[in-house]
C-alpha cells in the first residue's frame, strides 16, 4: 500500500561479509545514492515540490477524509498531525542513505491548487531499491493527475537517484491505485493473503516492482499523458 512512514528492516548476519579467509567486504553496485531535486519538479500539467505550512488547508481537505484514508498506512489528519509531519517527516527536500524518504505535493500549474501528495522512499543502499506511494484528493481524481505525479516520481527514482528496483505495496481493494500501478508499467509481482491486521481487519496485498531495465524500455517519454 502507499507509504507513509515506512518502516526500515535492518538485517544482522553472523560473522563478517566477504570471502572466506577474510576477503574483502562486498561493495554494492554503482556510485552511493543521493537525491537532490531541483523544485518545482514540472510535468505537463503539474509541479511537484516540497509540502510547506501554507498548504496545510488544503492537505487538510483531502487527508482528513475516511475514504482517502482506507486504504493507506495513516487516520484522517487533524491540523495538528499535519503539523506534526510538516515539521518532520515531510520537511525533508533531499534523499542522502537509505530509510529516507521524500513526500511532494502535487500541484495544479495553472490554477495553484494542491490535488494530492507523492512520495518515494529509499529501502536499501546495497540493494538500490526505492518505494512509490500516492495519495489524491477525490475532488481531482478522473483527470490523470496521479498517473503523471506518480510517472515523475519513476523519473527521480530510476534517472537522478539511480536506483535498481521499485515497488509499490497496494490494498488489494484499492481498485483505482492496483490500475495506476498497471498504468505506470508496473509487474504485479505477488498477491499475499490476509498478510496485515490493518484497520479492524486482515488485508490482501498486490505487490508491483519495477525494474531499471524495464524502465528504460517502458519510460522513455516524459511525465505520462492521461
Amino acid at each position: 500500500m502507499p507509504p507513509d512512514i515506512p518502516p526500515v528492516e535492518e538485517r544482522v548476519e553472523d560473522g563478517t561479509p566477504g570471502c572466506e579467509g577474510g576477503g574483502a567486504a562486498a561493495v554494492a553496485p554503482g556510485p552511493p545514492l543521493l537525491l537532490r531535486p531541483t523544485f518545482p519538479i514540472r510535468t505537463a500539467r503539474l509541479l511537484l515540490r516540497p509540502l510547506t505550512a501554507a498548504d496545510t488547508d488544503e492537505l487538510l481537505e483531502y487527508r482528513s477524509l475516511p475514504e482517502v484514508c482506507r486504504y493507506v498506512p495513516f487516520l484522517p489528519m487533524d491540523r495538528a498531525a499535519v503539523a506534526r509531519r510538516l515539521a518532520d517527516a515531510w520537511a525533508r527536500t533531499e534523499i542522502t542513505g537509505e530509510g529516507q524518504g521524500l513526500i511532494l505535493g502535487v500541484q495544479l500549474a495553472e490554477t495553484g491548487r494542491l490535488v494530492g501528495d507523492v512520495n518515494l522512499f529509499l529501502h536499501s543502499q546495497e540493494h538500490r531499491s526505492a518505494e512509490v506511494g500516492w495519495v489524491l484528493s477525490p475532488h481531482h481524481s478522473g483527470h490523470g493527475y496521479a498517473t503523471e505525479a506518480a510517472h515523475a516520481i519513476l523519473h527521480l527514482a530510476f534517472d537522478d537517484l539511480k536506483v535498481h528496483r521499485v515497488i509499490a505495496r497496494v490494498d488489494a481493494r484499492n481498485l483505482a491505485s492496483v490500475r495506476l500501478a498497471q498504468r505506470l508499467g508496473m509487474r504485479r509481482e505477488a498477491l499475499l493473503l490476509e498478510n496485515e491486521w490493518f484497520k479492524g481487519g486482515w488485508s490482501d496485498e498486490i505487490d508491483f516492482a519495477l525494474l531499471e531495465s524495464e524502465w528504460l524500455t517502458q519510460h522513455r517519454e516524459p511525465a505520462a499523458t492521461p
